[in-house]
């Protein structure tokens, strides 16, 4: 385990350790699973190591759970929901909610945390468009075509079935999609 991968020292330290044989979990500061290979590209980590020592990639972002005491229903213009991502032929049939304030929630109407994930498998595609030196913008498209949900997906899941809000995804997920 390596608590936090920072600079290159401690990158090639855990990349030498997964050439070895060894399952190496670790963390990084960025803001998409797909932006970790940039990320240790310019911390100067050869091209041929981070394709050769990925399995896969996971990011995760905590939204804030609707409170079910409180949880009421909402309805949002047609043309929001569908901007924000959720599909056209849903639109019409799903049912949203908000909290709207309770002394169980403290008034947030919110209570409690759940995880949007984004995981990305580094299979042979991946790593060959990493030797490529192929950057995070075209790994997210191949990755999104392979089946890998955003953040942003995953979060529309989440408001879909009723358990956090659009405001709550549009908070973690903005300007990172």
């Amino acid at each position: 385990m390596v608590g936090e991968i920072r600079d290159r020292e401690t990158a090639e330290i855990a990349i030498k350790a997964a050439l070895t044989g060894h399952l190496v979990l670790s963390t990084l500061h960025t803001n998409d699973a797909f932006s970790t290979i940039d990320r240790l590209l310019n911390m100067g980590v050869e091209t041929f190591l981070v394709a050769s020592s990925i399995n896969i990639i996971l990011a995760q972002r905590l939204v804030r759970r609707i409170c079910d005491d409180c949880k009421e229903e909402v309805s949002y213009p047609k043309k929001a929901l569908i901007d924000f991502g959720i599909p056209e032929e849903k639109v019409d049939v799903i049912r949203l909610y908000k909290g709207k304030g309770c002394k169980n929630c403290l008034n947030t109407g919110y209570k409690g945390r759940i995880a949007l994930y984004e995981v990305m498998p580094v299979g042979e595609e991946i790593r060959e468009m990493i030797l490529e030196g192929v950057r995070s913008a075209h790994l997210k498209k191949k990755s999104m075509n392979l089946g890998v949900k955003t953040l942003r997906e995953s979060g529309i899941l989440k408001v879909m079935d009723g358990i956090t809000t659009i405001e709550e995804v549009l908070r973690v997920t903005v300007g990172k999609e």
